[in-house]
């Protein structure tokens, strides 16, 4: 089964590289620039993994978080937040706000990839 991951990051750079690194690694990839297209793909599309930059312009990606992880349809979906500002206590924040895991950009080609799978659900969905 092809596992579909959400990428909601608004640097277009940085959206296809990580979308080109999840294909290759055989994931369905969708592509959200903002926060609120991020939620709504989460909710239509209910992918396996959402990747979610922290410093999105308007909504910031953990408000988003709190507001997938507060509706009963997203909420089991795992998120990966990314920063390219990673700041003493930015982690413990994104834990809070209800990220299941915290990346640094700029994220490592060669383990990215498996850093994702490490964070997918255990039983795939049918």
């Amino acid at each position: 089964m092809t596992h579909r991951v959400l990428v909601v990051e608004d640097n277009k750079a940085n959206l296809e590289l990580a979308t080109d690194l999840l294909e290759v690694a055989g994931f369905e990839v969708l592509q959200a620039p903002t926060a609120e297209i991020g939620i709504d793909l989460a909710r239509s599309q209910i992918p396996d993994l959402i990747v979610m930059d922290v410093g999105l312009p308007g909504m910031d990606g953990l408000e988003a978080t709190r507001i997938l992880k507060a509706d009963a349809v997203t909420q089991s979906i795992p998120v990966l937040a990314t920063t390219s500002h990673a700041m003493t206590g930015d982690q413990a924040k994104a834990l809070a706000a209800g990220c299941d895991g915290y990346l640094t950009k700029p994220i490592n080609t060669r383990t990215f990839a498996d850093t994702v799978i490490r964070f997918l659900p255990a039983v795939p969905k049918e």
